[in-house]
């Protein structure tokens, strides 16, 4: 198969990450307290803490997670997001192992079984390798402690529902659904995961990046004052797409080309954006009232998502935030978050905070976190945490979080396909459900309903 103009989500978030990330943090048990200050004789103004200390979660990020029960996961999506999610894991912790493999596809399930053996020395035998859409129940019935979820996002809702009934922890990839019918299963299930004193931790992996966690502390403690408005970005060149190839069904061509298709990932203001859309969530503790959006599709080749999109939030307590993505090759590229309070403002692309005259009254400093820690990478400090949790016994359950910043990216994709205001209430309500009835992967299906949205209403001459 033919990969055009590839380039991968994560790598790219990792060198727009690096841009800014120029800070430290004080967690993980370290006295050193590695923050840098703004000079010009800035002050920094007198703080009220938006919320008490104790009373919101920081993450302990260790290096490596605490000796403790051995744990056997199993893979669920064994494409380029499981298969870095599993080394991410095992790089975690010692005395965990993966004991269990399912895709939809074997070659898939075999490739990452082969890179398990070479890097790890980990043996999958053939009666522990899953395939199909099936697969999921598979892996979970096995006898694994943990599953890593990392299907195309559609299919996450049920595969954490079944999960979590069998009693296993859960890595969910984000985003978590993709329409508000798996919204309400994820919400659902989520209550349910705690109420069992399962763990569960999402890939929202800012929140395990120390410079975002450290950044949401300053803001805690009220250094830019009360939040008033935000800006949030992911704009990048053009991702990857599959053509189809002769011998595909239907449901092959578009699961293996599932990055394009809106039933799959919910478009890319979902499958995507949401990391940034969470960040404004996760800091202010709000969620959407409304939104009004618009997006458009010139240059993606396959698929029935589109290119860009730009959405006004209304939060539920009246401010404003302005949300941006495309992915589209031959633009100006911004992946980043920033946040306006009443004494100053915050931004992720150069990891600072600025009184309202414009001095920087701080700084993360990335030189200080590489000489005190020696773990440095998000997406493996998120499988620490989750590790350490498990282990410990304590309690983390971050899907309920996720969904809220998942459903703004929802209610924003639904705007700008219509054209037409969405508020919270409608949508967490709706009975849209993205899954096609006649889901198959031997046979034809009905493709005349993946079209590309025409929002508004056809222009008539009189």
């Amino acid at each position: 198969m033919k990969k055009e103009n590839s380039i991968s989500r994560r790598s790219f978030l990792k060198s727009s990450a690096a841009v800014g990330a120029l800070g430290v943090i004080g967690t993980g048990g370290t006295a050193a307290v590695l923050t840098s200050c703004g000079g010009g004789g800035a002050k920094e103004p007198a703080m009220t803490p938006l919320k008490a200390p104790g009373t919101y979660y920081i993450p302990d990020l260790m290096d490596f997670a605490k000796d403790g029960k051995e744990l056997k996961a199993g893979i669920i999506g064994c494409g380029g997001r499981g298969s870095g999610a599993a080394l991410n894991f095992l790089n975690a912790a010692n005395g965990v192992t993966i004991t269990a493999l399912g895709d939809t596809f074997k070659e898939r399930v075999d490739s990452l079984a082969a890179k398990l053996k070479e890097d790890k020395g980990i043996d999958i035998p053939e009666n522990s390798r899953f395939v199909g859409l099936d697969a999921y129940k598979q892996v979970i019935d096995s006898g694994v402690d943990v599953v890593l979820v990392a299907t195309p996002p559609n299919f996450r809702p049920i595969h954490f529902q079944y999960a979590t009934e069998k009693g296993k922890h859960s890595f969910l990839e984000k985003p978590i659904c993709v329409d508000p019918v798996g919204y309400r299963t994820i919400v659902a299930t989520s209550k349910q995961a705690a109420a069992k004193n399962l763990r569960v931790v999402t890939g929202t992996q800012r929140h395990h990046q120390r410079s975002y966690v450290e950044s949401y502390k300053k803001i805690m403690e009220g250094m830019i004052g009360e939040i008033t408005g935000g800006v949030v970005y992911w704009n990048q060149s053009k991702l990857w797409h599959r053509e189809r190839q002769a011998g595909w069904t239907d449901a092959e061509w578009m699961i293996k080309d599932w990055v394009n298709w809106k039933w799959l990932s919910g478009d890319h203001i979902v499958e995507q954006h949401v990391h940034n859309i969470d960040v404004f969530t996760w800091f202010s503790g709000l969620k959407a009232a409304k939104a009004v959006g618009f997006g458009s599709r010139q240059r993606r080749v396959t698929g029935d998502q589109y290119d860009n999109f730009s959405v006004d939030f209304t939060m539920e307590n009246g401010i404003h935030v302005h949300s941006m993505c495309r992915q589209t090759d031959g633009c100006s590229s911004n992946v980043s978050e920033f946040i306006q309070g009443t004494k100053g403002s915050w931004n992720s692309a150069e990891m600072e905070i600025k009184d309202l005259a414009g001095n920087v009254l701080w700084k993360y400093d990335r030189e200080a976190e590489k000489a005190t820690y020696k773990q440095t990478d998000p997406y493996t400090l998120e499988h620490v945490n989750w590790i350490n949790h498990i282990r410990q016994n304590q309690p983390i359950e971050q899907a309920s979080e996720t969904a809220v910043a998942n459903m703004l990216a929802i209610m924003g994709r639904e705007s700008a396909y219509t054209g037409k205001e969405t508020t919270w209430d409608e949508m967490t309500a709706s009975p849209q459900d993205y899954l096609p009835k006649d889901l198959n992967l031997q046979g034809k299906m009905d493709m005349s309903g993946f079209t590309v949205p025409v929002p508004g209403t056809p222009y008539e001459k009189k």
